[in-house]
């Protein structure tokens, strides 16, 4: 009797096209096995079972092997080493299934979520809470300000700039930082609180009809730039402030500007030409 060698496995590339197409239309699931040629195609599903989830009897194998058209591995009790695996080749697994029966494991939405009760949170000794606890930061500081003292606070600063730098409307202003080439320079439109601009640390407790107070609102600088480099056209949260075209206008902290004589960009642009 002839000795008969055992066939050398093939390192085959094994896909699993999406159920719905990515945008750069790359397959789902892409892994490299070792196949056997003297398996019987139902003998290579029952492996890739566990690989791509999909159960035998709702494969579709879709061979391709570099050099030859494409082929469907239909035939269960075939050799899959007859369709001439080879260096470079592909199973494609296909899952014939309807989309409604197939389990879909990138849904969360039905997905029961545990979520941890703030009693039992709060009780726990190893937790950032805790933590913060023991360093005494943030609300559990004996010196922390409370969120409407801290808000008073910004104001009064606010204010302060505001009279210090002499901020007021109509008047020519650059915003800070700003340094050759990139300096934003422009006039101010508007000085006052913007209720549609959120307050840091505001909470809903200090909230009347859903704003703050007037005398804790923050006070913003809203400026008319000279270039396209803004952020809106003088309105915010669909309120306006102050009239400007489309990416002229911003809105600062006060901290942020600074008044002085600068001419508008064109002007500049004017007084280079006049030395050249």
């Amino acid at each position: 009797m002839a000795f008969q060698p055992t066939p050398a496995d093939i390192s085959v590339i094994i896909t699993s096209p999406a159920a719905v197409k990515s945008a750069n239309g790359e397959p789902s699931f892409v892994t490299e096995r070792r196949v056997t040629p003297t398996w019987t195609v139902m003998q290579l599903k029952g492996k890739l079972e566990t690989m791509t989830g999909v159960p035998p009897g709702s494969q579709r194998l879709r061979v391709k092997v570099p050099g030859r058209p494409d082929q469907w591995a239909d035939s269960d009790d075939q050799l899959i080493g007859d369709y001439g695996l080879g260096k470079g080749s592909e199973i494609e697994v296909h899952d014939s299934r309807p989309q409604a029966m197939r389990p879909n494991f990138t849904d969360l939405s039905s997905v029961e979520k545990y979520e941890l009760p703030t009693e039992t949170y709060e009780s726990l000794s190893n937790s950032v809470l805790a933590w913060k606890k023991n360093q005494k930061l943030g609300r559990f500081d004996p010196n922390a300000l409370s969120p409407e003292e801290a808000l008073q606070k910004q104001v009064e600063k606010d204010r302060g700039e505001v009279a210090s730098k002499g901020i007021a409307v109509s008047k020519r202003a650059i915003i800070l930082p700003s340094s050759p080439p990139h300096i934003r320079r422009g006039t101010v439109r508007f000085v006052g609180p913007v209720p549609t601009i959120p307050a840091p640390g505001a909470s809903r407790e200090l909230e009347q009809d859903g704003q703050l107070p007037q005398e804790l609102q923050p006070i913003w600088v809203g400026i008319e730039l000279d270039e396209p480099t803004g952020k809106n056209d003088g309105s915010v949260g669909g309120q306006r402030y102050f009239e400007c075209l489309e990416k002229r206008g911003v809105f600062v902290k006060p901290e942020k500007v600074e008044i002085g004589d600068f001419p508008p960009l064109d002007d500049d642009l004017d007084e280079l030409m006049e030395e050249i």
